[in-house]
């Protein structure tokens, strides 16, 4: 029968016709147009591959837009570069925030240490990183560690020339937050270059009480468990967000396809879940997972969580310190002609984190882990467009999520926790 789903999948068109459907909403950013549009189109899709009308799970947010930015180099020749305010970062004054500019370069926790007596009433200039590797450090971490310091404002510089500024979420809350933006590489140079000492950054955002939808499909099995396939809608306003997760969408949305027919078959049943504000901080999955009872999340026997899955040809599964997963992903993607990565240790990078910490098997299929040179580079940036996608990666990746899918929800008797 999984022989048979998956040839079936590999004569259906569907795949790259909703990716391209999905890029041309636009970024998606929660609480846009684009987003509601993409919600759309992701319902209606649903509906006619299943037969089942998704149930839209309404989620109640602090809503979050940019309204305008600058930035001043104020010392010698006064220039103004473009900059674009970090997902919640909280506004400025009306004037501007005036103060001195601090380089960190990379801003490791132990540049923070070494400067710590510089930093307080500073702006710090700090170097974005590429999202997926081991030794990452994250943008959210420097911006914890900059108000820490008593910083009184945060920039992150792309760290890719020619590329445009950076963008991604700021990690600050209500209660706790200091003015942030992303900048371009050619920006960050020349405050550098310049000797700037003092910049006024202008930040001004729109916050209020928004809503919107997870959209959730029951494909029941023949036993009252469940295996979760997710993906997240939301993404930047940037580009297109194609990697992330236009090719995550797709790809739900071409295994549901394939396994509709076949459920009644399968021991488990498949619970399709597409996530929204996941860049506010997971927060679509983490309402989903509240909203179960104990009885209902022991349920679920896996988590299958697909974002950024294609921009590369090599694909790592990020296992959650589930060992007992991480044997069945590998031996599982094997016997079906694939060979892919592993990553044990928990991240907090996507929706599967909030499975992994109610104690559920979970995993995180991605691709250019560990590859800076790779297409994953122009996350978060102007290049997070469809163009990067090669369509046989967006193919071989779906293919392997069929497979694991399949095999989840078929196999007699699946112990991963």
């Amino acid at each position: 029968m999984i022989r048979e789903i998956i040839s079936t999948y590999f004569q259906n068109p569907n795949l790259h016709e909703d990716f391209h459907a999905i890029c041309d909403t636009g970024g998606r950013f929660a609480g846009s147009k684009s987003e509601e549009d993409a919600r759309f189109y992701l319902s209606n899709r649903l509906k006619k591959i299943t037969g089942i009308y998704p149930v839209h799970q309404n989620i109640k947010y602090l809503g979050w837009s940019r309204v305008d930015a600058s930035l001043v180099q104020l010392n010698g020749i006064q220039r103004s570069f473009p900059c674009v305010p970090l997902v919640r970062s909280p506004s400025t004054a009306s004037d501007g925030l005036v103060a001195e500019l601090i380089n960190l370069g990379r801003g490791s926790e132990q540049d923070f240490h070494e400067n710590a007596s510089k930093i307080q009433g500073s702006v710090v200039l700090v170097q974005h990183e590429y999202v997926f590797a081991t030794e990452t450090i994250h943008r959210r971490r420097k911006y914890q560690w900059a108000m820490d310091h008593g910083a009184v404002g945060f920039l992150i510089a792309c760290n890719l020339p020619q590329i445009g500024p950076v963008t991604g979420s700021s990690g600050a809350t209500p209660e706790r937050g200091i003015p942030a933006a992303g900048v371009s590489f050619e920006t960050a140079q020349a405050l550098i270059q310049a000797e700037t000492t003092h910049v006024r950054l202008y930040i001004k955002t729109n916050e209020k009480p928004c809503e919107t939808a997870n959209l959730l499909v029951d494909l029941p099995g023949q036993e009252d468990e469940w295996v979760v396939l997710s993906a997240h809608i939301d993404g930047h306003h940037l580009a297109e967000s194609a990697m992330d997760n236009a090719t995550g969408l797709a790809a739900v949305c071409a295994i549901a396809e394939a396994m509709a027919p076949y459920m009644t078959h399968c021991k488990r049943g498949l619970r399709i879940a597409l996530f929204n504000t996941e860049e506010w901080a997971l927060a679509g999955s983490a309402f989903f997972l509240e909203e179960l009872a104990p009885i209902e999340r022991e349920a679920i026997k896996l988590n299958i969580n697909l974002d950024t899955i294609a921009g590369s040809s090599h694909i790592t599964a990020l296992t959650s310190e589930f060992q007992k997963l991480e044997d069945w992903l590998l031996s599982t993607a094997r016997s079906h002609g694939n060979e892919i990565s592993a990553h044990s240790p928990l991240m907090a990078n996507s929706d599967h984190f909030n499975f992994a910490r109610h104690g559920i098997p979970a995993v995180r299929l991605v691709t250019g882990f560990n590859q800076p040179n790779s297409a994953i580079k122009f996350l978060l940036t102007p290049r997070d467009t469809r163009e990067h996608v090669a369509h046989e990666d967006l193919e071989n990746a779906t293919a392997l999520a069929m497979a694991l899918v399949a095999e989840a929800c078929s196999t007699e008797k699946m112990d991963l926790r």
